[in-house]
């Protein structure tokens, strides 16, 4: 009954900007973390930004500097803000939350994609 869903891709330019959003049905500090994958074609999902509950943030090094996680409490949202697009970062953005209630359960965003390209 928990879900994670995304919203916001679509086509941008190099060097442009895109914001991700995905809604949790629970309160997102529920989860004792939460973070934004993605897996370009032909290629393994990989971890691009995570928060944790106490907000701690961490980054690829591909997206450092360029992309910023962030939360919403009130509307139990995360965002992926993302800036300076670059080609490489076209992918299927997913969003990942973990929650620990005795035992570790983990949740999958249907995905949202993000191409970059002139």
């Amino acid at each position: 009954q928990v879900q994670v869903v995304e919203s916001g891709g679509g086509l941008v330019q190099p060097g442009g900007s895109l914001r991700l959003s995905c809604a949790s049905s629970l309160n997102i500090f529920s989860f004792s973390a939460m973070a934004w994958y993605r897996q370009a074609p032909g290629k393994q999902r990989d971890l691009v930004a995570s928060i944790t509950r106490n907000g701690d943030l961490n980054y690829s090094d591909s997206v450092k500097g360029r992309f910023t996680i962030s939360r919403d409490n009130a509307n139990n949202t995360i965002y992926l803000q993302m800036n300076s697009l670059k080609p490489e970062d076209t992918a299927v953005y997913y969003c990942y939350a973990r929650r620990i209630v005795w035992k570790t359960s983990e949740y999958w965003g249907q995905g949202t994609q993000v191409t970059v390209s002139s």
